[in-house]
């Protein structure tokens, strides 16, 4: 008797256990449902119970996102070669800085092939420091081995492109974000009539994310508008060298000047209770927080930075400023609280006109399984529509 084929076995790695299980449940689910044999591989948080309660193997790998110490780092590649030797995938997919680059090693070095998705450029674009000189020379060695190198945004891939940092550039493609569950994230009318005018910031509390231009934005807009709230949703304290300290965002609070809301596993509510969501972020790959928002039918103010350009249509779907600049951002703000109703409502429609022809996720779904199926010579068997 012939003995089965074993299931497909496809790695997920990142820096963290909670991006996997907020940006890719979609991915995952899909994965899972066709049968296929998903191990998640980050650093342990509060989700990893959720994780499991959707079907993958869970692994435990101390990731530090923030250190430059070279010895953890290649401690890092010596665990996850060891996991991956064990463990014998047919394909991982790294995600975030670190994996990105010592993810790739291991991989190249236990013979596993692997594709690399990078999913914003964060400090390493950003800043002009040693650790981002290197970062960027160490992106240059590890990106020969990927099989594929995923971009979520043009502006990331031409960066890449134009700093010589791909051996491969016929590797790089394109990906339309993580995508967006449209179901899941229903086209809400705006409220109307209220005493208040809401924005809202979800993301991690760090000076990258353009949260300092926030706070000084609300004082300007409220001098004008004192019933405006301007509330923040996501963790504090995060390891990432762009962190706000803590005592910054407890003397706004404590000012009047923001409302911090902590952090969830579930934005859909808070998004659907703002009149307009705000991202004032130095730069992104694909900001998920603005796909959700538009889905929801909310109007956003954005920087005019990557990723957040791809996202929103300046006067249709939103508005955008300038980077870095607290009145621009301002200045947007109160535009948007001067429109009218009407007004608000057509950028709503049109947001979630946008994401559903350009962000569906069934579209990211089946770009995933694509490469699956060219990498592993098996096909992914799905219920996806055609």
């Amino acid at each position: 008797m012939t003995p089965s084929k074993r299931p497909l076995h496809i790695c997920l790695v990142c820096n963290t256990a909670w991006a996997m299980y907020t940006y890719r449940p979609g991915l995952i689910r899909a994965l899972v449902a066709s049968g296929v044999r998903v191990t998640v591989l980050a650093p342990t948080d509060r989700t990893v119970d959720q994780l499991l309660a959707m079907g993958v193997t869970y692994v435990d790998v101390p990731i530090e996102s923030k250190g430059t110490n070279p010895l953890s780092d290649l401690k890092t590649v010596w665990t996850l070669w060891r996991h991956y030797r064990r463990l014998q995938p047919d394909l991982v997919f790294h995600y975030t800085i670190k994996p990105n680059i010592f993810g790739t090693f291991a991989a190249a070095l236990a013979g596993i092939k692997s594709i690399a998705v990078t999913t914003g450029l964060g400090y390493v674009f950003i800043q002009h420091s040693l650790a981002a000189r290197v970062a960027k020379q160490l992106y240059r060695l590890a990106f020969r081995f990927p099989r594929e190198v995923w971009f979520l945004n043009p502006d990331d891939e031409q960066t890449f492109l134009d700093a010589e940092l791909l051996t491969h550039p016929e590797r790089a493609a394109l990906l339309p974000g993580e995508g967006i569950d449209l179901d899941a994230f229903p086209f809400t009318p705006l409220a109307a009539d209220r005493a208040h005018f809401d924005f809202l910031l979800v993301g991690r509390l760090l000076w990258d994310k353009g949260v300092g231009e926030y706070a000084a934005a609300a004082r300007i807009v409220k001098a004008r508008y004192p019933q405006a709230r301007f509330r923040l949703l996501g963790p504090a304290g995060v390891a990432n060298p762009s962190a706000i300290p803590l005592a910054d965002i407890e003397d706004w609070v404590a000012s009047g000047t923001l409302e911090w809301l902590g952090e969830t596993d579930d934005v859909r509510p808070y998004l659907r209770d703002a009149d307009c969501v705000v991202l004032p972020s130095y730069r992104e790959g694909m900001p998920r927080t603005l796909l959700e928002a538009s889905a929801l039918g909310r109007p956003i103010v954005a920087t005019r930075v990557p990723g957040c350009r791809d996202v929103v249509e300046d006067g249709v779907t939103g508005l955008l400023c300038e980077v870095r600049d607290a009145e621009d951002l301002a200045a947007k703000m109160l535009r948007v609280i001067e429109m009218s109703m009407q007004q608000r409502a057509e950028m709503a429609r049109a947001g979630r006109a946008k994401v559903e022809s350009a962000f569906d996720e069934k579209v990211v779904l089946r770009r995933y399984f694509s490469a699956i199926a060219a990498h592993t010579g098996q096909p992914v068997i799905t219920a996806l529509p055609a």
